[in-house]
């Protein structure tokens, strides 16, 4: 197996091949360095058959959608991405391929809640989990302090001390490290308590990316900037979040609420299926659609997606057009179904 990372800047994109059978998978790889990986793979002569993004990116945008169209290799991303143009949705133990070398996934929510790594032949891909001295920050997009505490202490730092550590982001200068000088150096870790990195992770202070609604949106919906126009970040929070059994206790209330399923169309026969009565809106067609239901704009609305994600901003989206009583299935058709409740197929 052989590893390398290709940009050469703050954004690290691991390409990892196999000698043998010449295939190859490419890690959380940039839009704007897509003619870079093309050509790389050409002058290799390698055969991309993968893209993971190990999470849903807020500063930059990811190359996979683009990548998956040129040269047909299929996009792996966790259970709980948003993202619809997925091809392989993986969990926690899951193994990945690449030629006769496999990956091993280790699902690491906290910085989002589809944050994941990827380890084998002696490396682990922490995405931005586990970062040369630092941590990924945990206060926007779904984070969690604790979690990430649990999934870095109890998963990455089980693993051997020798394991060589390749995040996604290093702002130093720094190529790599190993679980063992993490485990011993990383100001925000060693010697620490989960009570104590959880207060860390809050006093960080830190300003959000720039940019952050230009390439956050675009990431989880995969529509381009101006298929949409996307609500901000302070109407996104206004939205008013749902359980799956808060959900299900209004659709027997009278009137019952309208559910409205903004995902993509092969989504609703997926492994996830699709609650009974809910009516098909995808995201991209919600605007100019928004007037066939002009005369319900009263009446209680539930919108329904994978994960919760793009289903909040077709909420904010609705609100902005003048319904009156919008929510969110929060955690989506993902929660809907861990939670055991009906679906059709």
């Amino acid at each position: 197996m052989r590893v390398r990372e290709v940009n050469r800047g703050k954004c690290k994109t691991y390409l990892v091949s196999c000698e043998d059978t010449r295939r190859a998978l490419l890690i959380d790889p940039l839009r704007d360095r897509l003619d870079r990986y093309l050509a790389l793979l050409a002058y290799e002569g390698l055969r991309l058959e993968l893209i993971v993004d190990t999470h849903t990116h807020a500063d930059h945008r990811t190359a996979g959608q683009d990548l998956r169209e040129l040269v047909g290799a299929k996009v792996v991303m966790h259970r709980n991405a948003p993202c619809p143009h997925v091809d392989i949705h993986v969990e926690d133990d899951d193994t990945i391929a690449v030629g006769n070398h496999e990956l091993r996934v280790l699902a690491t929510p906290g910085h989002t809640p589809d944050s994941l790594c990827l380890e084998g032949g002696g490396y682990v891909f922490t995405g931005d989990t586990l970062l040369i001295r630092g941590t990924g920050r945990a206060d926007f997009q779904g984070g969690d302090a604790g979690a990430q505490w649990d999934g870095i202490t109890a998963k990455l730092f089980t693993l051997p001390d020798p394991t060589i550590v390749l995040p996604a982001h290093d702002y130093r200068g720094n190529t790599r490290s190993t679980i063992g000088d993490e485990k011993r150096l990383n100001p925000r870790l060693a010697g620490k308590s989960r009570e104590q990195y959880v207060e860390i992770m809050k006093s960080l202070g830190l300003p959000l990316p720039d940019k952050i609604q230009e390439v956050l949106m675009p990431n989880q919906t995969a529509l381009d900037d101006d298929a949409v126009k996307f609500p901000s970040l302070a109407e996104l929070s206004q939205v008013r979040q749902l359980s799956p059994a808060e959900v299900e206790g209004a659709r027997h209330a009278s009137p019952p609420p309208l559910l409205i399923d903004v995902r993509e169309p092969a989504e609703r026969s997926d492994d996830l299926g699709h609650i009974a009565g809910s009516v098909l809106v995808p995201l991209r067609d919600l605007p100019w659609r928004a007037s066939e239901l002009g005369a319900r704009t009263s009446e209680h609305v539930i919108v329904i997606c994978r994960s919760g994600v793009r289903s909040t901003t077709a909420a904010a989206i609705l609100t902005g057009l003048g319904f009156e009583q919008v929510s969110n299935l929060k955690g989506g058709m993902v929660a809907w179904v861990d939670a055991g409740l009906a679906v059709e197929r």
